[in-house]
């Protein structure tokens, strides 16, 4: 009998600036998973389009961890930035942008070697920064001088700058790229930036100092946090208006949203809690709790199953090692494997490989020679699938 995989579904990283650590949250069922010690005062995350691992920015450290997300565990450690605050993963993975505050500007790294490559001056405490969703564009928000700065990823250049409203802290991106979110802490509104033309369309009025925003996945609502007022404003994006708010728990910062777009998960400050809402009420269901003062500023939600899978079987349990690994693992079994096909897919659903195994307990697999990166390998039979992932790095 095949083995029944279940992953553990996606997952919350969310940075504890109070005790320099990341919380790790079970999204499927809301529970605590473990606790990663990272750098001093970690503020900033971004968690890669494919789930493999997960950047914080460590803000009196001048650093950034680079956390594996199938062990769960910190793989390296980025140095030569200062005082990072947002922090941002381009959607092919192969670029970080950090907002530096007040080293005015934003730094560029290497996200395949994990190196520092260049600094792209910004007029201003820089504080947030967001990749568009096709990589083309960096959006920095300059708190001081109002403005956003745009910058062009071919030519790591600001191309544009655009004045919205007094104290720019985060950015979001409409998943289609048309539209910019910028929650103005000081103005207490969020403006709305049309990228074809890079004007302002709107200003909406919220709750007072506004931090943290987060788009659906279908771009019709931006979920606002509210760091003085204690609540999150929900904005309808089809005519710019607030059309809820939601109380919640004290000094709400970071805020993100599952991946299928039902909950909103916050990081109030002040509670050490992380809120879930559901988004077809709004209203809170849960609070799962963190470490001291949670920030979570950014992306923090992974929008692929992360984590080791956990096994259960009556009769036999199958695995890979070593996970990680270069490329070369064995997949083992405690009883033979009959009659089965083995597959291995990319996060992009591209079988790399394929092989059948019959009446054996542990097979040598190796694709050493394809990219570092999540992989799937599904073993069936006919009648019965074992499924699970693992890290080549």
């Amino acid at each position: 009998m095949l083995v029944s995989m279940i992953g553990n579904g996606q997952t919350a990283y969310v940075s504890n600036q109070g005790d320099s650590s990341v919380s790790v949250i079970n999204v499927s069922n809301n529970t605590y998973v473990t606790s990663i010690h990272v750098g001093s005062q970690p503020f900033g995350v971004s968690v890669s389009q494919d789930g493999s691992k997960v950047y914080v920015s460590n803000l009196a450290s001048n650093s950034v961890s680079v956390i594996n997300t199938i062990s769960n565990t910190v793989s390296a450690t980025i140095t030569g930035i200062f005082q990072p605050q947002g922090i941002s993963v381009s959607p092919d993975g192969s670029r970080v942008y950090v907002a530096n505050g007040n080293d005015s500007s934003v730094s560029v790294i290497n996200a395949i070697t994990n190196t520092f490559i260049s600094a792209i001056p910004i007029n201003g405490f820089v504080h947030g920064v967001c990749v568009s969703p096709d990589g083309s564009k960096v959006y920095a928000a300059s708190y001081d001088n109002y403005s956003i700065s745009v910058i062009n990823t071919a030519t790591d250049s600001v191309s544009s700058t655009i004045t919205v409203g007094s104290g720019p802290v985060a950015i979001c991106v409409s998943p289609d790229g048309s539209k910019v979110y910028v929650s103005n802490q000081t103005s207490n509104t969020v403006s709305v930036i049309n990228t074809a033309s890079n004007t302002v369309s709107a200003n909406i009025s919220v709750g007072n100092t506004p931090r943290a925003l987060t788009v659906s996945p279908d771009g019709s609502n931006i979920y606002v946090t509210n760091w003085s007022s204690h609540s999150v404003s929900v904005i309808d994006a089809s005519n710019n208006t607030v059309s809820a708010t939601i109380q919640v728990e004290a000094n709400p910062d970071g805020i993100s949203i599952s991946p299928d777009g039902t909950k909103v998960y916050v990081a109030c400050y002040g509670a050490n809690l992380v809120i879930v809402i559901n988004t077809a009420t709004n209203t809170v269901t849960t609070a799962v709790g963190t470490g001291q003062n949670p920030e979570a500023f950014g992306n923090f939600i992974s929008t692929a199953t992360v984590g080791i899978p956990s096994l259960t079987n009556e009769s036999t349990t199958l695995s890979i090692y070593p996970n990680p690994n270069n490329g070369t693992f064995t997949l083992h079994s405690q009883t033979p494997i009959l009659h089965s096909q083995l597959e291995i897919t990319d996060v992009l659903g591209r079988t790399v490989y394929t092989q059948s195994i019959n009446n054996s307990t542990q097979s040598t697999i190796d694709i050493s020679q394809c990219s570092n990166g999540v992989y799937f390998y599904q073993l069936t039979n006919g009648k019965e699938t074992g499924r699970g992932k693992f890290m080549k790095e």
